[in-house]
């Protein structure tokens, strides 16, 4: 967004609010003067001065605190800030993109957000889907986030194994692009090879069921499902059918006669042999 916008020559600074305490958030945003507080050992900017002419990112801006929420409101309605410590106001000329993962409208419903800063805020709103809704980016992303982690490390990865490509597919996300960057800069400090296999993934990756997904006018049988959901969690499992039937939560016996049925039986049965 800055980039292609008219203030690209500006600077584009962001701040994560929510690991900055209020205090310490004010002067971060606004500057202080020398003598504000303890260790103002001298006159120092704010974040909006810095980012004049420019782009300030407000990451987690839900977790701002009722009275910093009064301090960015003033700021955004009068486009001025005022230093700690300081009686007069300085003109910014700021363009502010807010970011935050809580649901700001149940906030402002609940008391926590302030409703005048929220629609202060929500000017031009953009609805980013957890990564789990949005299957088709996980590899595009997967693969960059891949290259970059190879580039920082100084290592040759070729790119991803399909094993481990189907099981990042299976996965969940409830850490969204950040769980994803961490899992790939783990894939690349493990890999052994020229590309990420499946044993590179984090455990809880590699143990990811595939998640059924139904679709207008492409409804499938229960059984076929059950079938291969049971199949893949086999094979995640080496063919451990004992193993399998816990995680499942059905009967050993159970699980036997579904694999019966399915005419694997003997090839199961070598498999978790061979797993024990």
């Amino acid at each position: 967004m800055h980039e292609e916008s008219t203030r690209a020559a500006g600077p584009f600074i962001a701040v994560n609010c929510g690991a900055i305490t209020e205090t310490l958030l004010e002067s971060e945003l606004f500057g202080h003067a020398r003598g504000a507080f303890t260790g103002a050992t001298s006159d120092r900017p704010g974040l909006f001065e810095a980012a004049n002419g420019g782009t300030l990112l407000l990451d987690e801006v839900g977790e701002v605190s009722p009275g910093m929420q009064v301090k960015l409101l003033r700021t955004l309605q009068e486009r001025e800030i005022r230093r700690v410590g300081e009686n007069k106001s300085r003109r910014v000329d700021v363009r502010v993109v807010a970011a935050t993962n809580r649901d700001l409208a149940h906030g402002v419903a609940g008391g926590a957000f302030r409703q005048d800063l929220y629609y202060r805020l929500k000017v031009v709103e953009l609805h980013v889907p957890p990564l789990r809704e949005r299957r088709d980016d996980v590899l595009p992303l997967a693969r960059v986030l891949l290259a970059d982690a190879a580039v920082r490390m100084n290592r040759k990865i070729a790119g991803l194994a399909p094993a481990a490509a189907d099981q990042l597919l299976r996965y969940e996300w409830p850490g969204n692009v950040r769980e994803l960057e961490n899992a790939m800069e783990r894939a690349v400090a493990l890999a052994r090879g020229s590309r990420v296999e499946l044993d590179d993934l984090p455990e809880e990756i590699r143990q990811a069921f595939p998640r059924p997904v139904a679709t207008k006018g492409t409804v499938r049988p229960l059984d076929e499902i059950e079938k291969e959901y049971i199949l893949a969690a086999l094979e995640l499992n080496q063919g451990n059918q004992t193993r399998t039937a816990t995680q499942l939560r059905i009967g050993s016996a159970t699980l036997y006669r579904k694999l019966k049925s399915y005419g694997l039986i003997a090839g199961t049965r070598a498999l978790a042999k061979g797993a024990h």
